[in-house]
């Protein structure tokens, strides 16, 4: 088919999601290749994003594939009920992998799926209701799941579940309590147990963070943030969820961003790069003590396509890729590189305010100026400024000059494959440098 064609056929008979139907212009794509992907004319494009930040070992890679289709061949589907060898590997692997005493997973279709089940688990364990959370933060699209999500995708179809609190953000570079990183007063810990006091602990299930923010902005917290949320919690008996579902599985050049602080938290949970993006999948992972509690209590949970055989099977060669091909490695090496590019960027070109990165995860915070900080999009939490259609002229720009990077709001997402090369990370940070022209146009008029 034509490209024209594949766009039509796309637009009538399927949704797009967070979009508006009728102003979708969707990129037709055909294969992919390590850190490139095609459209069906034949244009490549630089991947700079990972897909939606979960292609982790990019396009093509052999070993996940081979899994995919020997799994498919030998059993393609099984009885959630059924023993399989690879969901016992995979939930032996993860075990290995994770940290403290993580030990048993529930196997879901992705990560807000995850995070439902979490919700559940701390609920059923605790029996409390409420479950903390930040305003800052993503956590999936289903009712739960995107009740724990502070930003503003859930506000047109709440209300939700109910019994969820948002706090506010370790946001060094917007502090929410007007400080700056030489003057901070680490507020916005201490903010935490001021919410934790006045909803009252005896009622509070669990808190959840991502391990780093994600679609928010990457806020990578203070070093004494995630220990002393961690102390919080084992003080008034509350869990400490982490949500690595975009931050896991070597994004930040370890294999989990919690391992960044030291801290283990009581539930994990993770999706997108279990299985690279190849095959749906996510899990909850929990500890020894909440395993133990089920062992002779019923688990009311239940999912038809719980440990997928192709799925698991897919999330075993996506480990191994990792290791044997010393993905994790790759990331904190090229994060490196990645980070010293950005902050470059950032001299030549008066629109960054801010650049964040933590392994090959990353974000450009655009501004107006950076005295006033005044954002170049409109950004939640703050008065309406700057150009609602920032983001998606950015991105057409790009898509120009061949390259796909996520935007959103006055954000700029470069999040590569753990895969990427030296070559094709500074392609990236060059069209960036071009596209960033134009984002200096807006900020000056």
């Amino acid at each position: 088919m034509e490209a024209e064609e594949i766009v039509e056929l796309n637009r009538t008979y399927t949704f797009f999601t967070w979009s508006v139907q009728s102003q979708v212009r969707p990129l037709p794509v055909s294969h992919g290749q390590g850190a490139y992907f095609w459209d069906v004319t034949g244009k490549r494009y630089l991947d700079f994003s990972s897909q939606l930040m979960n292609l982790n070992a990019g396009f093509g890679n052999a070993r996940i594939i081979r899994a995919i289709q020997e799994q498919a061949e030998r059993l393609a589907f099984a009885w959630p009920g059924f023993a399989t060898e690879p969901r016992g590997r995979l939930g032996q692997l993860l075990a290995e992998i994770t940290p403290g005493d993580l030990c048993k997973a529930l196997f879901t279709t992705g990560g807000g799926e995850a995070n439902e089940n979490a919700i559940k688990f701390a609920r059923l364990v605790t029996g409390r209701h409420k479950i903390l959370s930040r305003y800052r933060s993503f956590h999936g699209a289903t009712a739960g799941a995107l009740a724990l999500t502070g930003d503003p995708y859930r506000h047109p179809v709440e209300p939700l579940i109910p019994g969820v609190v948002h706090f506010l953000d370790p946001y060094c570079y917007r502090c929410p309590f007007g400080w700056t990183r030489e003057t901070c007063h680490r507020e916005c810990i201490d903010h935490v147990e001021q919410i934790i006091q006045l909803e009252g602990p005896e009622h509070i299930a669990a808190i959840v963070l991502e391990g780093v923010t994600g679609s928010n902005g990457i806020i990578i917290p203070p070093d004494e943030y995630w220990p002393r949320i961690r102390e919080m919690c084992d003080r008034y008996g509350i869990l400490l969820i982490d949500d690595e579902v975009m931050s896991g599985f070597g994004r930040t050049g370890k294999w989990f961003a919690v391992e960044h602080w030291g801290v283990s938290p009581d539930i994990m949970t993770v999706g997108k790069g279990i299985t690279s993006g190849y095959v749906p999948l996510g899990a909850v992972i929990v500890s020894k003590s909440i395993a133990d509690y089920f062992n002779d209590r019923r688990l009311p949970m239940g999912l038809t396509n719980n440990s997928h055989p192709v799925c698991v099977a897919a999330g075993v060669a996506a480990i191994e890729a990792y290791e044997t091909d010393g993905l994790i490695e790759n990331a904190r090496s090229m994060g490196n590189m990645l980070k010293e590019g950005l902050e470059e960027l950032k001299e030549r070109h008066p629109s960054i305010g801010d650049v964040r990165c933590i392994g090959l995860f990353a974000c450009i915070e655009l501004v107006k100026d950076r005295e006033s900080k005044e954002p170049l999009s409109p950004l939640p939490g703050l008065p309406p400024s700057g150009d609602p259609l920032l983001a998606a002229k950015l991105s057409s720009e790009m898509r120009k000059r061949g390259m796909h990077c996520f935007a959103k709001w006055n954000y700029i997402f470069p999040i590569p494959p753990l895969c990427i090369g030296p070559s094709e990370l500074q392609e990236g940070l060059a069209i960036l440098d071009e596209v960033l022209v134009l984002a200096d146009e807006i900020a000056v008029h």
